[in-house]
């Protein structure tokens, strides 16, 4: 896959190609069919498949004090595009100037000049330029031959990057990655943290949740990944922040079953499977310990 964030210097290769545009933050469903028609479209031209999307997601721009809320982090996001089969990914830097742009240079500026596209593929509701006041229809106008693909909708419901993260935020993984296509899952290095899940003879391997949305917070029975690994290990998760200690801040802390290697600053890919329980602050670290059993109990149960 060819990655370019610097669009002034699109290389002749990777012009003239078929993109889609679009945020992507999930790559779901909905996504996977607008990309299903641009790849249609690619090799009927025997153009390659390229995408449009914007880093930092606009949203960080214009809600900076905002809640993390992104379905899948930049590389992640990369991941599951190229196995959509995207070959080329334009990404340019969204700041204020970018976001200053009026539709009119957006079209100009972009799409003809840096990138050249053969043909666009975009959703029926897609806005760009200053006060998103472009849409689909102008790059017809423009010139541009453009398939504007209708609202994807599946039981009178929209198949959207919302509904994903409402069902996250409510704990409901089966449906989030009903709506995904794919499951849906947590990564990033593995950090030190205060060693109190070792002191409760449960030592977890810890991530932060960075940019990732905060699924319903509580005990889930998940599935880990360790880097250099290719198995999927049964686990029991707490996501959140630890009522008993008042962290600070939320934390993805995962206890691997029958597992005992030093594996910090590796890279852990944690799949929620189902949650458990919410958090719960205990009486006595001696409750927590009895309630962390019975967790892992079913959670293994759940994970056979």
């Amino acid at each position: 896959m060819i990655f370019l964030k610097d669009i002034a210097k699109v290389p002749e290769s990777a012009k003239s190609c078929v993109i889609a545009i679009g945020n992507f933050d999930g790559v779901h469903r909905g996504h996977q069919k607008i990309l299903a028609k641009a790849k249609s479209i690619a090799d009927e031209l025997n153009k390659p498949l390229g995408i449009l999307t914007f880093e930092p997601h606009p949203r960080r721009l214009f809600r900076p004090d905002e809640a993390p809320f992104r379905i899948t982090p930049e590389t992640l996001k990369v991941e599951r595009l190229e196995k959509s089969g995207v070959e080329i990914v334009f990404a340019p830097h969204f700041d204020w100037d970018f976001a200053s742009q009026s539709a009119e240079g957006f079209i100009q500026n972009i799409i003809k000049d840096a990138i050249d596209p053969a043909h666009i593929v975009v959703g029926y509701d897609f806005c760009f330029g200053q006060l998103r006041k472009g849409a689909p229809q102008d790059f017809i106008a423009a010139g541009i031959d453009t398939t504007i693909i209708e609202e994807i909708a599946e039981e009178g419901e929209k198949l959207s990057s919302s509904r994903i993260r409402a069902s996250l935020r409510h704990g409901k993984i089966a449906e989030a990655n009903a709506l995904l296509g794919w499951e849906w899952e947590i990564r990033g290095p593995v950090i030190h943290g205060n060693k109190r899940g070792r002191e409760l003879g449960y030592p977890t391997a810890n991530v932060q949740l960075g940019d990732t949305t905060h699924p319903a917070y509580g005990v889930y029975a998940t599935l880990a990944q360790i880097e250099g690994e290719e198995i999927w290990r049964p686990s029991a998760t707490n996501i959140g922040i630890r009522p008993m200690f008042e962290a600070p801040e939320a934390l993805v802390e995962t206890f691997i079953f029958d597992f005992d290697q030093d594996i910090y600053d590796k890279t852990i890919r944690v799949k929620p499977v189902q949650r458990l329980r919410s958090e719960a602050k205990f009486d006595s670290l001696d409750d927590l310990i009895t309630q962390m059993a019975k967790d892992c109990d079913q959670a293994r149960e759940i994970l056979k």
